[in-house]
């Protein structure tokens, strides 16, 4: 989507502080990060939120939650202390970039609820 500015980071258009990437996935640094370590992980295919994945996404999905969370968690050395995973769902759910994207955040004690 050319006006989706996560589309256009996955693309190498705009320059992101990538952390991960692999043919589907990237993960970069959040510029607004809201603890020590902020990452975003985002599918390169554009799927507007979590309630846009169909039966065909079921690979990509499974994807992003058992190989690249685990994979960016150990990488920024926050998966023996925890961290805190969100997907923003619609205005009501706080989302806005209309990309499906996760915050992964941690390096800090994360206190509920978070606002």
């Amino acid at each position: 989507m050319a006006d989706c500015i996560f589309c256009r980071i996955a693309q190498g258009e705009i320059p992101s502080a990538k952390v991960y990437e692999d043919d589907t996935v990237l993960a970069f640094r959040d510029l607004d990060p809201q603890a020590p370590e902020h990452v975003l992980v985002i599918p390169k295919k554009h799927i507007g939120s979590v309630l846009a994945f169909t039966d065909a996404d079921k690979e990509l999905a499974g994807h992003i939650l058992t190989e690249v969370v685990p994979a960016v968690a150990r990488s920024c050395g926050i998966d023996a202390g925890g961290f805190r995973l969100v997907t923003n769902t619609g205005a009501d759910g706080g989302q806005t970039v209309g990309h499906l994207h996760f915050h992964l955040l941690g390096g800090r004690l994360l206190t509920w609820p978070p606002g």
